[in-house]
Formats: structure tokens, sequence, C-alpha cells
């Protein structure tokens, strides 16, 4: 085959845009930080990041719902911190009022504060974070005890909140609180009765001591399970800071350019280069205008 002057021509052509494509493609890589730039350059790069992305913005929502679980779970102890200090407030007014040396209006008076205290329940029972209602289950919406001192009903009312926190695991976010905070409240408005009555004997009224002693125990339950809620969204939170540095280092692995290797490909490359218009400038004939000179 005869070779001509045309062809080594185009061959060096070609060979030098190849040559700069590369050159191109390494300053592209220093300048950005990154070996994919686009898809093209290598699409197995390019899906591998994309599942890593998918994997970050899981964690990221994750991350989201931990955080509302720790606000339900404070906002939850919190509140059943509240109704133990007042149980035990109650219980001290009993104590005081299974004497029967108290007079009528001692009693009255004692009774005035459990009142008090058991509007005060119906309020903590009705405790929000945000504007959604923590103890009334699926009804955020709607108060777990009405204006009138009556307790909401209806289906969802007694159903946990779950939330994602992990792929595959959910955690409750709230307690409903009904079947909680109904026996309360029929407590007090058992020893407030008992006190109205002026036929009750400093011994019956003792006897409800046993009765606020059971509630205070469901109420230590409860804020046993909120406990050991709390512990399990601190470790799940731990895995998940786990799982993001891992999978961001994969994702930098995957991604991120080696500049000492990208550094000595270009300068391997560009030495090339150069040794390549050397040897063209060598190769290609000289013009009719090069003798003019």
């Amino acid at each position: 085959m005869r070779v001509t002057q045309s062809m080594l021509s185009s061959n060096m052509l070609r060979n030098l845009n190849v040559s700069y494509g590369k050159m191109s493609k390494y300053q592209e890589q220093l300048t950005s930080g990154k070996k994919v730039n686009r898809p093209s350059d290598d699409p197995v790069i390019a899906v591998k990041g994309m599942g890593y992305r998918v994997d970050l913005d899981k964690v990221e929502q994750f991350q989201r719902n931990l955080n509302e679980v720790h606000s339900w779970n404070d906002a939850t102890d919190e509140a059943l911190d509240q109704v133990g200090s007042a149980l035990h407030r109650v219980q001290e007014l009993v104590t005081n009022a299974a004497n029967d040396t108290n007079t009528p209006e001692e009693r009255e008076k004692i009774n005035a504060e459990i009142k008090q205290i058991q509007l005060q329940m119906r309020d903590i029972a009705n405790s929000k974070v945000g504007e959604n209602y923590i103890f009334t289950g699926t009804h955020t919406n709607s108060p777990l005890f009405n204006a009138d001192g009556t307790m909401a009903n209806g289906t969802g009312i007694d159903k946990s909140i779950q939330v994602n926190v992990f792929d595959g695991i959910s955690m409750d976010i709230n307690l409903p609180g009904q079947e909680l905070f109904k026996g309360i409240d029929e407590m007090i408005s058992k020893v407030s009765k008992t006190l109205e009555n002026p036929a009750s004997t400093g011994e019956e009224i003792g006897a409800l001591l046993t009765d606020i002693q059971l509630q205070t125990n469901k109420v230590l339950e409860q804020r046993a399970v909120v406990g050991a809620r709390q512990n399990r969204a601190e470790m799940m939170e731990n895995r998940l800071s786990l799982q993001e540095v891992n999978v961001t280092k994969q994702l930098s692995e995957n991604e991120d350019t080696d500049y000492a290797k990208t550094i000595t490909e270009m300068v391997t490359t560009e030495s090339i280069h150069q040794a390549s218009l050397s040897v063209g400038a060598k190769i290609i004939q000289q013009s009719l205008v090069d003798f003019i000179r």
C-alpha cells in the first residue's frame, strides 16, 4: 500500500486530537476533583455513584426521622414526669386528709386542690409536639380530653405511630395515653367524691392511697418504655452515623480524583504529545512556502 503525504498528515492530526482530548480530560479531573464529570466518562462509576447518593439520601431521611423520635420521646417523658409529680402531691394531700381530726372545711380545701390537679392532669394529657397531640394515638389533630372533661374516643386513638429509622426497621414515636390518663382521671374523681362525702372516715380516705400508688406505678412503667425507646434511638443514631461515614468513603473512593496518579498521567501524556509534535514536524514534507522563505 502506498503511503502518501496526505495519509501521514491525517494520522498525525488524528493522534494529536486524541492526545489533546486526554490532556483535557486530566485537566478537568484536576480542576473538578472528580474522576467522572459526565456519565459518558465512565458509565460504571456513574451508576455506582448514583447508588451511593441514594444511600446517603436515605441516611439523611432516617436521621430526620430520628430527630422526630427524639422530639416526641422527650416531650412524652417530660409530660409523664409532670404526671408523676402531680400524683405525688395527690398522695400527700390524701395522706393529710386521712386524719379524722380534719374539719369539713379542711377537707374541702384539700379537695379543691385535688380538683385543680385533675384539671392539670387533663392539660398534660393534651400535650403537643408542634401541632400534634402526643397521647391520642394516630389522632394527632385531636386532644385526649375535650373542654367539658370527657375523653375522646375513636379508632386509632390507642394506636402507635411508627417511622422508619433504617432499612426495614421502624420505631414507635408516641405513647397512646387513653388507658393511662383514663385510669388517673377516674382515680382522682374517686378521691374527690370520697372527700366530698361527710360520712367518709379517715380509714376510707387512707385506703385510696393504694389506688394512687397503682396509678403511680403505671406512670413509672410508661416512663421506662419511653426511656428504652430513647436509648434505642441513640443507638440507631450512632449506627446511621457510621453508615453515613462508610457510604461517604465509598463515594469518595469511587469518584474523587487521585491527584498523584492523575498528575503523573497528565505529565506523561503531555510529554508524549510534545514528542508527537516534534516527530510530526520532521515527517511532514516542506511546502513551497518553506522554499520561498
